[in-house]
C-alpha cells in the first residue's frame, strides 16, 4: 500500500487540507441552498401561495446560507468572526448615516429631472405652493430651476421691495401648486408685465 502513497513536499499537507476544508464549506452551502430551494418549490406547488411571495423568501434564504458559508469559510483562514461582525456593522452603519444625509439631495435631484422631463411649470410662470386651501404659502415668479432650488422671486408688497426664494424641488411634489402662465395677466397681485 505504501507504493500507491503520493509524495507530497514538506509542509503541503496542512495548506492542502484546508482548501478541502473550504471546498466542502463551499459545497455544503451550495447542496443547502438548493435543498431549501427545492423545498420552497414543493411547497409552492402544494399550497396556494402567490410566486410573488416565494421569489424574496427564495433570494433572501440563498443569500444568508451562502453569506454564512463564507463566514466559515473566512475563519478557517483565520479572520476572527468577532472582527467580520464588527466590521460588517460598521460598514452598514455608516452606509446607512450616508444614505440618510443624501436622502434630501437625492430627492431634489430626482424631482428636478420630473420638473424638467414633466414641465409642471417653467421659468416665468407664477407659482404658489399651498400649504393648505385656506393658508397661503409662497408665491412667486419661476425665475430660475436648477438641480437642487427652484428660485422665485416674490412680489413687491407695501414697499418692501421684492425677494428671493429658493424652493427645494422635492416641495413642488408633495404639496399643491397654484399656477399661471408667464403670459397670464393677474390682477393685483404684483406679477403684471
Amino acid at each position: 500500500m505504501e507504493a500507491f502513497k503520493l509524495p507530497l513536499p514538506a509542509g503541503w499537507g496542512e495548506p492542502l487540507w484546508l482548501v478541502v476544508q473550504i471546498l466542502l464549506i463551499l459545497l455544503a452551502g451550495y447542496i443547502a441552498q438548493r435543498v431549501v430551494a427545492k423545498c420552497l418549490t414543493r411547497l409552492g406547488e402544494r399550497y396556494p401561495f402567490p410566486p410573488q411571495f416565494f421569489m424574496p423568501l427564495r433570494g433572501g434564504l440563498r443569500w444568508l446560507i451562502m453569506g454564512s458559508a463564507l463566514i466559515f469559510v473566512l475563519e478557517r483562514l483565520g479572520v476572527s468572526a468577532t472582527v467580520l461582525w464588527t466590521a460588517l456593522s460598521g460598514f452598514v452603519a455608516v452606509a446607512a448615516v450616508a444614505f440618510f444625509a443624501m436622502w434630501s439631495v437625492l430627492s431634489n435631484l430626482l424631482c428636478a429631472i420630473l420638473i424638467f422631463t414633466v414641465g409642471p411649470f417653467r421659468i416665468g410662470d407664477v407659482v404658489e405652493l399651498v400649504d393648505t386651501t385656506d393658508k397661503p404659502g409662497v408665491k412667486g415668479r419661476v425665475v430660475a430651476i436648477n438641480l437642487l432650488y427652484t428660485t422665485l422671486i416674490e412680489a413687491e408688497e407695501l414697499g418692501t421691495g421684492s425677494a428671493m426664494v429658493q424652493v427645494p424641488n422635492s416641495l413642488f411634489f408633495q404639496r399643491s401648486v397654484r399656477r399661471w402662465r408667464g403670459t397670464d395677466v393677474l390682477p393685483s397681485n404684483g406679477f403684471e408685465k
